[in-house]
């Protein structure tokens, strides 16, 4: 069996065909993302789900556009609810995103994952999924401030993973860096050198799988 590499755009895809994988384009965001996942996996298994693509880095994780991050947990972060100015997240919603026991959308990920993190130099912690992209400061502090030690924002990675979870796949979520998370200024994203991150970290974890 392959591994199933799951991206947003043909765009990411396009330097990852050449790998020993299946490759899907789920199109934008977590329901796209988890559907997308869910239909490849019905048709054939595979033993590891790759989610990945660019992202935005928050601040605090020093990571630069260019960097490669690795997901230690994939969180669906703008999953819950406001009550004023606080931030209630499912768990304390009494909610669960699994019909059958307590899920609150954090997703373990695949075991070696650190390892590879390592391995790469990269980036390793929380990988944030959320459904409209940061652009103010204040919000991309709020995040990193609910979840320490945050490394990437993405659109995708919880949706993959949620798929992954109900298929009983182990995941991981691969991130070349395009942009910092906070005001989005396209004139400073580094699209290319981040596909050139996710291409290089993705293919290393294939060989690691081999």
């Amino acid at each position: 069996m392959k591994p199933l590499i799951v991206v947003a755009t043909a765009g990411e895809a396009a330097r990852l065909h050449s790998l020993t994988a299946r490759v899907v384009v789920s199109g934008v965001g977590p329901v796209a993302a988890a559907l997308a996942t869910a239909s490849a996996l019905a048709k054939q298994p595979a033993p590891l789900v790759v989610s990945t693509g660019i992202a935005g880095a928050f601040p605090s994780s020093g990571l630069q556009p260019g960097d490669l991050a690795v997901s230690s947990l994939i969180v669906q972060a703008d999953l819950g609810a406001w009550e004023g100015d606080q931030w209630l997240p499912l768990d304390r919603l009494g909610l669960s995103i699994h019909p059958a026991v307590l899920h609150h959308a954090e997703f373990e990920v695949w075991a070696g994952a650190k390892g590879i993190a390592r391995e790469l130099g990269a980036g390793f912690g929380p990988a944030l999924t959320v459904s409209s992209v940061t652009g103010d400061h204040a919000t991309a502090a709020r995040l990193e401030a609910r979840y320490p030690g945050a490394q990437t924002e993405g659109m995708e990675g919880a949706g993959v993973a949620h798929a992954a979870l109900l298929a009983g796949v182990p995941v991981i979520e691969v991130r070349g860096i395009s942009n910092l998370v906070g005001p989005r200024d396209r004139r400073a994203w580094k699209i290319g050198p981040a596909l050139d991150a996710a291409q290089t970290g993705v293919a290393a974890l294939l060989q690691h799988l081999n």
